[in-house]
C-alpha cells in the first residue's frame, strides 16, 4: 500500500539493494527507473543532461551548485534531455547568468525530466563506487505518496545497460547535413562555407559539438544513421569516416556496426575516427573485445595520458564500457591511457590513419588539450588527397 514518507518531501530514490532517500522534487512528476551514475563536472549540466551517451542513465552531480546558471538553447547536445533524470545536494536556486533564458526546473519540466534535491551525493556517490552502479527508481509525486516497495521492486527488476542496444534510440532518422561550426565570440555559431574535406559522420548518439568540432576543422559533414551499411556510407563519397560516442553496450550495437566498420577498415584506405562509443565500436571491429566497468568515468577532470608523446591531457568522460587493452590484436596499438585507474583510453591501427579516444575531446575540459585530434583527422584526410 503506498505511504506518506516522512517531513514533507516530493521525491523519492529507490535503490534496487532497498536504500531509499527522500528529498525535495523538482522538474517533471513522474517516474524513472534506470541506472545510477555519478559526475563529478563541476560545470556543464545542461550539456550533460542533453548528451545522448547517458541513454538509460539517472545522473548524481558530485558539485553541488546545479542550476545556479540555468538553461539556454546554445547549450543543448541534441534536441531534447536524453538522461532520464538528475540527483543534486542543493535545490536550483534563482539563476544568475547573463546566458540564461530558462530556470532548470522549468527546463526540466517542459521536457518530462525529474529532478532531486537534498540528498547526500557524497554517501551515494561512495555507495556507488563501491557497489557498482546501481539500478534505481526516481520518484516526483507533489503528495509526498510513495509506494516505497513498489519503487523498489521497479528497480530491482530494471534489465540494465549490459547487452541493450541504446544507439538505435538516439540516432537521426535520416541523413542530413551539418555546418555549424564552434562557438567564437562575438559571433557565436557561425557556417562553414569553404569546407574541403567531405566526411562521413555515423551517428550512434552524436553531441552537437562534436559536429562542430569537425566542421571547423574544415569538415563537410554528412550524418548518417547508426544502422548504415558500408555501402550507404561509401555512395557519399567520403574523404573520411567518424564514428560517434554514444549509449548503451558496445557489443549489442556491434551486431549491426562492427560489420559496417570492419568493412570500411578492410576494403578502404579511408581516414578513421571514433568518440567513445565509436572507439569502442572500432575497438571491436579491430578484434578487441568490450567490459562493463564497476561504476564507469563520468566527469570533467579526468587526466589521460597520451603514450606516444608522454602530454597529460585534462579530458572529460563519459562511459560506462570500456575496450580490454589485454584484447587488442598485433597490429592495434594503445595510445592513451586514464591516469586514474589505467583503462584504455585510445588505439591506433598501425600503419594506418584509423584511430580512436574513449574520452571527449570536443568537451574541451582542457580547455583545448585534445583538439588537435580533429586537426589528426584532417591532416590525414588531406595526405591521402595528395
Amino acid at each position: 500500500m503506498p505511504r506518506h514518507a516522512p517531513a514533507h518531501p516530493t521525491a523519492c530514490l529507490a535503490l534496487a539493494d532497498g536504500t531509499v532517500y527522500y528529498g525535495q522534487g523538482f522538474g517533471a512528476q513522474g517516474k524513472a527507473v534506470a541506472e545510477l551514475c555519478y559526475n563529478t563536472a563541476m560545470t556543464g549540466y545542461q550539456e550533460i543532461m542533453t548528451d545522448p551517451s547517458y541513454a538509460g542513465q539517472i545522473v548524481t552531480f558530485t558539485f553541488p551548485h546545479i542550476g545556479n546558471t540555468g538553461t539556454n538553447p546554445d547549450d543543448d547536445e541534441t534536441g531534447a534531455p536524453v538522461a532520464d533524470g538528475l540527483i543534486v545536494k542543493w535545490d536550483p536556486t534563482t539563476p544568475s547568468n547573463w546566458r540564461n533564458v530558462q530556470d532548470l526546473h522549468s527546463w526540466l519540466e517542459a521536457r518530462g525530466r525529474i529532478g532531486i534535491g537534498g540528498i547526500d551525493t557524497r554517501r551515494l556517490t561512495r555507495a556507488i563506487r563501491q557497489q557498482g552502479a546501481p539500478h534505481a527508481t526516481l520518484a516526483h509525486s507533489a503528495d509526498g505518496v510513495f509506494d516505497v516497495e513498489a519503487l523498489v521492486a521497479e528497480a530491482r527488476a530494471f534489465a540494465g545497460l549490459e547487452g541493450r542496444d541504446l544507439a538505435k534510440d538516439v540516432t537521426c532518422a535520416q541523413s542530413f547535413q551539418w555546418d555549424s561550426m564552434r562557438w567564437a565570440w562575438p559571433d557565436g555559431y557561425t557556417r562553414q562555407k569553404a569546407a574541403i574535406h567531405k566526411v562521413v559522420a555515423v551517428d550512434f548518439g552524436a553531441k552537437r559539438n562534436i559536429l562542430r568540432c569537425l566542421a571547423s576543422a574544415g569538415c563537410d559533414v554528412t550524418v548518417v544513421p547508426a544502422n548504415a551499411t558500408a555501402e550507404e556510407i561509401l555512395a557519399h563519397k567520403p574523404d573520411g569516416i567518424f564514428l560517434s560516442n554514444g549509449p548503451g553496450d558496445p557489443a549489442a550495437t556491434g551486431t549491426y556496426a562492427v560489420p559496417m566498420i570492419a568493412h570500411l577498415v578492410q576494403q578502404t584506405d579511408l581516414p578513421i575516427f571514433g568518440i567513445c562509443l565509436g572507439h569502442q565500436m572500432l575497438a571491436l571491429a579491430l578484434g578487441a573485445r568490450t567490459i562493463k566497468m564497476n561504476h564507469g568515468h563520468h566527469g570533467a577532470n579526468h587526466p589521460v595520458k597520451d603514450l606516444e608523446t608522454n602530454k597529460v591531457e585534462i579530458t572529460s568522460m563519459n562511459h560506462g564500457f570500456t575496450v580490454d587493452s589485454q584484447s587488442l590484436p598485433d597490429g592495434v596499438k594503445e595510445t592513451h591511457i586514464s591516469l586514474f585507474d589505467g583503462s584504455n583510453c585510445g588505439i591506433s591501427l598501425e600503419g594506418r590513419p584509423v584511430f580512436s579516444v574513449q574520452y571527449h575531446p570536443e568537451a574541451s575540459p582542457g580547455p583545448q588539450d585534445s583538439y588537435y585530434l580533429f586537426e589528426r583527422f584532417a591532416a590525414a584526410m588531406a595526405a591521402r588527397a595528395t
